[in-house]
């Protein structure tokens, strides 16, 4: 005897008010990316590997631990997207959307991570994503920010806070990379095993470990010191949220660890998940396009998973049923085809209810809630009809006729 086939581990199914609140996420998304002028592109589930080897840095986590990656028929490496920055950015070059520049682009979909599933963590999971491609200028990290605590707003989330930091210019970076290597050094022996492994390759993710080990030294650490245009662009990043009315806190150890990027770095976070917990996260990434190949391209986006944010939202409302439309005998099928259809195309929703023990069927459509129950049955070779409604009847006059 065959067993019954169960779901891949680490991945999950919605029904009832879980795909509710999965969909009210979309649907506040959508409408809000529409308020600031963001296009929806979709972009494919499938990349070659070396789309996000290339731009997630070969030694992150990511890559060498964490993607879907498998050889094709024809010997090609491909992956499932772990994230949309990348597909983008590749779209942007080859399929020649550096006309729409400066790109304001939203989508949202499946990603996919290969690794152990943990509780609220899955290997198939759900982001939304936004990015301005091709606008060096700080107004668009102001306007992506904008976007993402409106967002938030929209949901209903609460106690939510921003925190807020610089990665300086190339120039800034640079010589704050070389400052961290030559500290930390010193203290190689005394790092974490991933620490010192990270040591030449990434040692800002030093910064964020949360390993004891390495959170001793991590408070003595140089800070960055910026270039006078870093300190300028910051400076219009901070006047320009408080003008919007977003407010944030400055957090000196948030960092992003690949080289590609610059300037603002920001995260959502919330204690609504037990330990803070991050709901949004991004930051500007000018380098990154370069990385594909492409032209100097400045660039900043966001992320946030779907399934963490619909765990925060109140329960939406039940949808409510306009009409049921009840058929008492089955001599009444076709009219009841032909109702239900005239309502469908005035917009409302309507339910049949024609299977079943005929007595039981009206105590059913009861229990559905519908505003208004159409009973049909036959009687001296004619269909029969009325109509039970809480108010005045939407339904009479639009069957008027059948």
């Amino acid at each position: 005897m065959s067993s019954t086939p169960q779901p891949v581990r680490g991945t999950q199914s919605l029904i009832g008010e879980e795909a509710d609140r999965f969909l009210e996420v979309v649907a506040a998304f959508d409408r809000v990316r529409r308020l600031y002028g963001f296009k929806r592109v979709e972009v494919p589930l499938i990349e070659p590997t070396a789309v996000f080897a290339r731009t997630m840095g070969e030694t992150t986590d990511v890559v060498s631990k964490e993607m879907y990656s498998f050889e094709d028929r024809s010997g090609d490496s491909i992956t499932l997207r772990p994230e949309f920055t990348a597909g983008i950015c590749r779209a942007y070059l080859s399929e020649g959307w550096q006309r729409f520049a400066p790109l304001k682009a939203a989508t949202h979909g499946a990603a996919f991570r290969y690794e152990r599933p943990q509780k609220g963590r899955y290997r198939q999971f759900h982001q939304l994503d936004a990015e301005v491609i091709g606008a060096a200028e700080p107004q668009a990290d102001v306007e992506l920010l904008a976007f993402g605590a409106q967002l938030l707003e929209e949901l209903g989330i609460k106690g939510v806070m921003l925190r807020l930091n610089t990665l300086g210019d190339a120039d800034s970076r640079d010589r704050w990379r070389a400052r961290l290597v030559e500290y930390f050094a010193a203290y190689r022996a005394e790092l974490s095993e991933d620490s010192q492994e990270r040591l030449h390759k990434n040692p800002l993710r030093i910064l964020d470990s949360k390993d004891p080990r390495d959170r001793a030294f991590v408070a003595d650490a140089p800070a960055m010191e910026l270039s006078a245009e870093a300190e300028e662009f910051f400076e219009k990043v901070r006047d320009g949220l408080s003008a919007v009315g977003v407010v944030y806190e400055l957090d000196p150890h948030l960092v992003r660890g690949l080289d590609y990027y610059r300037h603002t770095a920001f995260e959502f976070v919330t204690d609504q998940l037990g330990a803070q917990g991050t709901v949004m996260a991004g930051g500007r990434y000018d380098g990154l396009i370069e990385q594909l190949g492409g032209p100097h391209t400045p660039a900043v986006g966001w992320a946030a998973g779907i399934e963490r944010l619909a765990m925060m939202i109140d329960t939406p409302q039940a949808e409510l049923l306009d009409a049921a439309i009840v058929v008492e005998d089955d001599a009444a099928m076709e009219q009841a085809w032909a109702s239900a259809a005239r309502l469908r195309a005035a917009g409302l929703s309507v339910e049949l209810v024609a299977s079943g023990s005929p007595r039981k069927r009206y105590d059913r459509a009861v229990k559905k809630g519908a505003a208004e129950i159409v009973v049909l049955g036959f009687a001296d070779g004619a269909v029969t009809r009325r109509v039970k409604a809480s108010g005045a009847s939407r339904t009479q006059e639009l069957l008027s006729g059948l």
